[in-house]
């Protein structure tokens, strides 16, 4: 049954679509049109035009046009009637729908209803009740006063259990799909956040979809607790919220975007408050993750001038070249607010709040920053000094990828460094031809071998695919997965088995997680070696990875995955080894797994290829008795 045709027509009626499109693009009103630049295409002068009164947009660039519809089919990637679903429940026009028809779209309502209200019930809790006074202390020594709070909506999780979920009576479904709380392993529904300071995250139209959530820090004098907490915790992905399309505070960041054509992305998200606090509300928070490609697919549509208002290095050092060429794609400006050594824009916003909006206003290219940060730190007093300072600086340079930009700072290198010019391009050119490793004085120190660290491969490394992986240490990948299974158990509930476990200390310890609900009592009759590798993860958090290649959770599953099906393909292929008929099986049963290990690179496939992989390891597992 479709959607009648008179329903479609008032959905259309009641959706504000320079509303609606403002969400994606900056628009500003010229006599009775609105115009901007286009989402669909990348270009410098406005050609994108919206009739508000007929309820119609239109590209003079890229000739994309229709309605409001048409939109959300192209934006949202959407069927017709999914489009015309989400628009209604923004507009609230009731459809004339049945129950099937509509489940796809009462799920995603009820999920946003729930994140609403439980962003009112902690918000609620943190102005009023008596459990959140230390709350609102912290909140204070931090600056924040009742308008602020109110502003940000921010919130207070008591340290219950269940205070969320007995409140709000939610089903467990939606409990869980909203990432509020889940269903623990004797049954019962469990808040997701317990004894946090929280930060409602909300998409572009100010619903929120998502939360963060600070744990206090401990009271001078008490004992370190036993069982050690990350200091932010933030929602699971869900069908809300996506972490590489979602930027915090932008509902309330993006009309100063808009009016200044500029938007400042900073790491956390008091460093967000700080920044509206110092006057400059157009600051905006990446939730957990690195600056992605979709973060810069919108961001583009407001504003034009990304200011980084972080460590430059911790901004783009293992992501260089992409900042460079999201510079060309998106044809934005990266520049890098430099702010004052050992501070964030936190305290620097209660400290100095000029100096903060001054960092801002006088943010450099990204490529300057890092130039005049080796400078900094080199001797340029002596002839030796100013070689090495050149040539790290050169090195820096020769990542851009365009040859003027390339020529004005060696020049600048050249008047710096007292160095002729002819002998610095010659040396670039070098550099250029034979790239080389960062060396010490152009990257910030690093932690680049810790045990279990995700990165790409490196010279050396026995990886036959450009998959990123874990280290060679054997506990890499295992370790992420058990800290994972620690620190957030809702989130590989259904993805982790232990045949997923190559080695057989790890394996034990999943075990023991999964035969205990409780953490104590998995480490208070576990063996002395289990226990000790329980009691390590539970002072080590989770790996967040890289967002460019995933999830995390899918991360860490992929590669134990891999691992133990390559260890086992490998057992078939010695066991089948020269025995006729049955190396001929063997060798067919390889291909077939073979099939599903690739299968696990395409998004469609990669669930169903994972399940049967870990069905065909858990049938080679030998029995008991």
């Amino acid at each position: 049954m479709g959607i009648p045709d008179e329903d479609v027509a008032q959905v259309r009626a009641a959706t504000d679509i320079v509303a609606l499109i403002g969400e994606h693009a900056a628009l500003k009103r010229v006599g009775r049109r609105w115009t901007g630049l286009c989402p669909f295409h990348t270009e410098k002068s406005p050609s994108f035009s919206v009739n508000a009164e007929e309820g119609f947009y239109y590209c003079f660039g890229c000739q994309a046009s229709g309605d409001a519809i048409t939109f959300v089919r192209a934006t949202e990637h959407l069927d017709f009637v999914d489009a015309v679903r989400l628009l209604a429940d923004r507009a609230g026009v009731a459809l004339h729908e049945d129950a099937e028809i509509g489940k796809d779209r009462k799920r995603r309502t009820d999920l946003l209803d729930a994140m609403e209200r439980a962003v009112v019930w902690y918000h609620e809790r943190l102005l009023r009740a008596p459990d959140a006074g230390r709350a609102r202390d912290y909140l204070r020594s931090r600056g924040y006063d009742g308008e602020v709070v109110r502003q940000f909506r921010l919130g207070w999780a008591p340290d219950d259990w269940d205070a969320l979920s007995r409140a709000l009576k939610l089903p467990e479904r939606v409990l869980t799909d909203s990432g509020l709380g889940f269903v623990n392993r004797r049954g019962r529904a469990q808040d997701a956040f317990r004894g946090r300071v929280l930060f409602p995250i909300c998409d572009p139209s100010g619903r929120p979809v998502a939360l963060g959530g600070r744990i206090l820090p401990p009271v001078p004098g008490e004992p370190p607790p036993e069982r050690p907490e990350p200091k932010y915790k933030n929602s699971q992905e869900s069908p809300i919220y996506s972490k590489r399309r979602t930027l915090y505070a932008l509902n309330w960041a993006k009309q100063d975007v808009i009016a200044k054509g500029e938007v400042v992305v900073c790491e956390g998200y008091t460093d967000v408050i700080g920044f509206f606090q110092a006057g400059v509300p157009r600051a905006v928070a990446t939730c957990g993750t690195a600056l992605a490609e979709e973060h810069f697919t919108l961001l583009r549509n407001f504003g034009r001038r990304i200011v980084l208002a972080y460590d430059a290095d911790g901004a783009g050092q293992n992501a260089t070249s992409r900042v460079y060429e999201w510079e060309r794609r998106h044809e934005v400006d990266v520049v890098v607010a430099d702010l004052p050594s050992g501070t964030d824009p936190g305290d620097l916003s209660r400290s100095d709040p000029e100096a903060l909006a001054r960092a801002v206003a006088e943010a450099r290219p990204f490529l300057q920053f890092r130039v005049d940060r080796i400078l900094g730190a080199s001797d340029l007093t002596t002839a030796e000094g100013r070689a090495r300072a050149a040539e790290s600086a050169l090195t820096a340079v020769a990542e851009h990828p365009d040859d003027l930009v390339r020529d004005q700072y060696v020049m600048q290198l050249s008047d710096r460094c007292r160095l002729e010019a002819p002998r610095l391009r010659e040396r670039l050119e070098y550099l250029r031809a034979h790239p080389q490793t960062e060396t010490s004085s152009t990257r910030a120190p690093s932690n680049r071998h810790d045990p279990g660290e995700l990165r790409e491969p490196e010279d050396g490394d026995d990886w036959d695919d450009g998959i990123v992986r874990f280290p060679v240490q054997k506990d890499g990948p295992g370790l992420e997965a058990l800290k994972l299974a620690v620190h957030r158990p809702e989130e590989v509930a259904d993805r982790l088995q232990p045949v997923l476990f190559v080695d057989a200390l790890q394996r034990d310890a999943f075990t023991a997680l999964v035969e205990h609900d409780d953490l104590h009592d998995a480490i208070a009759t576990a063996s002395p070696e289990v226990a000790g590798l329980l009691r390590r993860i539970t002072v080590e958090e989770p790996l967040m990875g890289d967002p460019d290649f995933g999830d995390p959770v899918d991360l860490v599953v992929g590669v134990l995955l891999r691992e133990a099906v390559r260890r086992e393909l490998s057992e078939v292929e010695k066991a089948s080894r020269g025995l006729g008929e049955s190396w001929q099986a063997g060798a067919a049963v390889t291909a077939q797994v073979r099939r599903w290990l690739a299968e696990l690179e395409d998004p469609g496939s990669v669930r169903a290829a994972a399940d049967r992989l870990v069905a065909w390891l858990m049938e080679r597992e030998p029995k008991e008795g």
